[in-house]
């Protein structure tokens, strides 16, 4: 097992394809219309493909790939899945930035042919910043897990801004229950 420590300053206003509303529904995690279900503490679920272009000489997932499925998780969850999200910028979340990263590497993951889920879900919040805890996983093994501090960013001043009452309300459906 190794651990990876970084930070890192990407916006969050590029993405992924949007998770499939059929693979959250399986899950458990929404409300058959795409809508975020209401209750406190669930996850976010993202699929992602292991692709042959992801793998290392000793045939595992290489380690930034993996940094890459938290990433698509992320901006999914931020982006693409929130309410009225479509990453334009509209919808509940404002331009946010990754400020810190914690990754422990559990098991290889190899290539194969059914996604792994990335589970996503909100473990603290501050006024200004959030914490993310992610696992990379199936049915039958976890094969990362990891942590990321996001801080509202406000794009014309450079710098840190607070959360919007609307950012607040979002993530708190998915904060862990106390």
């Amino acid at each position: 097992m190794s651990r990876t420590r970084g930070t890192g300053n990407n916006v969050l206003d590029t993405g992924t394809e949007p998770q499939s509303t059929q693979a959250a529904e399986a899950a458990g995690n929404t409300a058959g219309d795409g809508a975020a279900a209401p209750e406190r503490g669930r996850r976010h679920v993202h699929l992602a493909h292991v692709r042959f272009a992801d793998l290392d000489p000793l045939n595992h997932v290489n380690n930034v790939r993996m940094l890459t499925y938290l990433e698509d998780a992320r901006i999914a969850f931020l982006r693409w899945d929130a309410p009225g999200g479509d990453g334009d910028g509209d919808g509940p979340l404002g331009a946010m930035v990754v400020a810190r990263h914690e990754v422990d590497y559990v098991a290889p993951l190899l290539l194969r042919r059914d996604p792994v889920r990335v589970e996503t879900r909100v473990t603290e919040v501050r006024g200004a910043s959030f914490r993310l805890a992610y696992e990379i996983l199936d049915d039958e093994r976890v094969y990362l897990r990891a942590e990321s501090v996001i801080v509202g960013y406000d794009l014309e001043r450079q710098r840190s801004r607070r959360l919007t009452p609307a950012e607040l309300e979002y993530l708190e459906g998915y904060r862990d229950p106390a």
